[in-house]
């Protein structure tokens, strides 16, 4: 009864969400791209590569498909004929896998949680095991997996207060299926423990630490790129950087007014927003404008547009998708964002592996461990409010020395954290078989 249960709501859910997907599918071009693989309908290409037998692994978007790719990295290492099927929820995170995966793999949308299509892509595919990367747990694709005997383990698990919350209200429907991870390669001791309270058994259960520690990888190339995005919106090489990484809406308005603060002290400073997701760039625009500065997109620039007049009054914005980790190496100041005015935070391993000074908000829900990680060992500033982050700004523009060595910590936790990813394929490949 409760399968018919659970059925009935995901269905409601999923014609709820209908207008989110068509909304996104209107603003993301790719987003609609493959929609029909979400309820099993594939190309022949697809079908084709599909027979031989595959890990499956799973990733909801960019973040856990870095950890991924540097998985199926690791795997392919120690098994060089392994072949993979890999799963996404999002069309960045799509975008992302088509450009790295191996010509052998086969990218797909994950199945929607309908018990006839999960049929539907099962009579498909063999996959030799399910590799969940840190969580999305759909429990008609589990519970289908374990009825035939197909390992489900989970990779870099992390459990979020929200996710957590939602869980334990439906625990009828997820204990069952939570019950059958093994190994449960977790983040957290707080993580362990909310899988065994939500089913998962103790034994199951490593805790290994963050896998994002081994998923930033320095390019060559990176310092030479940032120079190169700088010039071609006319900042010159002897200015300061601030940078404002992933922001979300309220954080371009703050970082803009603080701009115009800050540079009546330091005339060398200059302003940069990468915006999170790159569609929100009229709002970005918006803002720039309103705080009396005038906005240079990183588009018009990369077209070959030149920069009208550019001076401390010009903002950059990055309106591209895949530059961020390059500018990140150029910037002297980086605040990252989702962590002011919104909830969650993101991901600060990248900027630190460059040896960066990185400010951030209250809200690091998303990253706490990681976040408490960096301010014990004195690499990261967290901020309570706008006036704190503005007060700490300066401070590091006045002090330099102390600047560099937040920066310096920074970069030495990231790499003495290294080596999560190594332990996770050995666990992984002590229950699934992929030759």
């Amino acid at each position: 009864m409760r399968w018919w249960i659970y059925n009935g709501l995901f269905a409601l859910g999923f014609v709820a969400m209908m207008p989110y997907y068509l909304a996104r599918m209107w603003r993301r071009g790719g987003y609609r791209e493959h929609f029909l693989q979400r309820l099993g309908v594939y190309d022949e290409a697809t079908r084709t590569a599909l027979r031989e037998p595959r890990l499956w692994v799973h990733a909801v978007s960019v973040g856990e498909m870095l950890v991924a790719l540097k998985f199926i990295e690791g795997f392919r290492a120690v098994r060089p004929d392994a072949r993979f099927l890999v799963s996404v929820n999002t069309s960045t995170g799509h975008a992302l896998a088509r450009r790295r995966l191996a010509a052998a793999d086969c990218l797909i949308y994950v199945p929607a949680d309908f018990p006839w299509v999960i049929r539907r892509v099962l009579a498909r595919i063999r996959p030799r095991g399910l590799v969940l990367t840190e969580g999305e747990f759909w429990p008609n694709l589990l519970r289908a997996l374990q009825a035939r005997g197909i390992p489900t383990v989970l990779i870099n698990g992390r459990v979020s207060d929200r996710s957590f919350r939602g869980y334990r209200r439906l625990r009828a429907f997820f204990r069952p299926v939570l019950a059958g991870l093994d190994p449960a390669c977790v983040q957290t001791e707080t993580d362990a423990a909310r899988l065994r309270e939500l089913g998962t058994p103790a034994e199951a259960i490593r805790v290994l630490g963050n896998a994002k520690y081994d998923v930033p990888s320095m390019r060559p190339d990176d310092a030479a790129t940032a120079r190169s995005i700088f010039a071609a919106a006319g900042i010159p090489p002897e200015a300061l950087i601030l940078l404002g990484g992933s922001t979300w809406p309220g954080e371009e308005k703050i970082l803009a007014g603080l701009y115009l603060a800050l540079r009546r002290e330091e005339p060398r400073l200059r302003l940069v927003l990468a915006p999170r997701h790159a569609e929100r760039r009229r709002a970005v625009i918006e803002e720039v404008t309103a705080a009396g500065l005038r906005p240079v997109l990183r588009t018009r620039c990369r077209a070959g547009e030149a920069v009208a007049s550019p001076g401390p009054d010009s903002v950059l914005i990055l309106d591209t998708t895949g530059e961020l980790q390059s500018l990140y190496s150029g910037a002297d100041l980086i605040f990252v964002g989702k962590s002011l005015t919104e909830t969650g935070g993101q991901n600060i391993i990248e900027p630190a592996q460059y040896a960066k000074p990185i400010l951030v908000g209250p809200h690091m829900e998303n990253f706490r461990a990681v976040t408490e990680d960096f301010l014990r060992a004195g690499a990261l500033i967290q901020v309570a409010d706008a006036a704190g982050l503005e007060a700490e700004l300066a401070r590091l523009l006045k002090e330099p020395a102390r600047a560099a060595a937040l920066g310096r910590a920074a970069g030495q936790w990231v790499e003495s954290s290294r080596g999560v990813l190594r332990q996770t394929v050995a666990e992984v490949l002590r229950r699934i078989s992929a030759e």
